[in-house]
């Protein structure tokens, strides 16, 4: 049976996460309901790389098609995107080795946050907005602490005594632009809630309310702090999957720039209404 790699972006706002679920919407439900309907048979597989919880978004997951077909890779591309809603598209689909697996050979996942440090009514979905002034300084300072091969048993709702807690941070960068406070983490894999848990702490040094000696102490002993500090998924990305050769991105950009969408206005004096 063909094996195919598929490319895809979702707003997970309406959905109950990636993976398949009784009486939920789902990204992965959506995609099965579709190929059934193109293909009109329940013979295939359907795998992506990995999960992404509800309200989480995608700007490029992967995921691997088993099915009998003779249709062009970008045929099947155009009929499934025809019976997908608006918020999830597939941007690519090319033909794969039958020994590709989207999950198995994955060397690293790519998650990008957007903190907005202004209330804004076009990106609400797409950003966490926090009120108080961040110390962009002081939160890279913590996210220091969380590089290299750490055990996050204190950084997700995954059970530790289930599964390894464990995880390679490749890196985990910031950057600014305009209103918004970029970051992007990058590791092996990612365990429940972990970005959003990581994400949460880092803005609560960047408030002053804890030390990058304080997020130390959290990595080394078992503490809920993280997990009431978890950051909403309204601003989570996942923003890449890399596979054996894939080079990583460099630049950060804004998924949304709320920035540019500002009311109009000039040298911070709002314009009079004109007729």
């Amino acid at each position: 049976m063909p094996r195919f790699k598929l490319h895809l972006e979702y707003d997970g706002t309406r959905y109950s996460g990636w993976q398949i679920q009784k009486n939920a919407r789902t990204v992965q439900g959506e995609l099965h309901g579709a190929i059934r309907t193109v293909f009109s048979t329940n013979d295939f597989e359907f795998m992506g790389s990995g999960r992404t919880d509800a309200g989480v978004h995608a700007l490029r997951q992967v995921a691997h098609l088993d099915i009998s077909t003779m249709l062009a890779p970008e045929i099947i591309r155009m009929k499934l995107n025809d019976e997908l809603p608006s918020d999830i598209n597939l941007l690519e689909v090319e033909k794969a080795s039958p020994a590709f697996h989207a999950r198995h050979d994955a060397v690293a996942r790519s998650y990008l946050y957007q903190i907005s440090r202004r209330r804004t009514a076009f990106g609400k979905k797409y950003v966490w907005w926090v009120k108080d002034r961040l110390d962009i300084k002081r939160m890279r300072d913590a996210a220091q602490t969380f590089v290299g091969l750490k055990d996050f048993r204190s950084f997700t709702a995954d059970d530790p005594d289930e599964k390894s807690t464990t995880v390679q941070v490749e890196s985990l960068v910031l950057a600014e632009a305009g209103d918004l406070i970029l970051v992007r983490c990058v590791g092996s894999h990612f365990l429940w809630k972990m970005v959003r848990q990581i994400v949460g702490v880092l803005a609560e040094a960047g408030r002053g309310a804890i030390s990058p000696a304080d997020v130390t102490r959290l990595m080394q002993s078992e503490t809920d702090l993280p997990a009431k500090l978890t950051a909403p998924p309204s601003g989570l990305f996942l923003e890449r999957v890399y596979y054996k050769g894939d080079e990583r991105l460099t630049d950060i950009t804004p998924v949304l720039d709320v920035t540019t969408v500002r009311s109009r206005n000039t040298g911070g004096r709002q314009e009079p209404h004109r007729r």
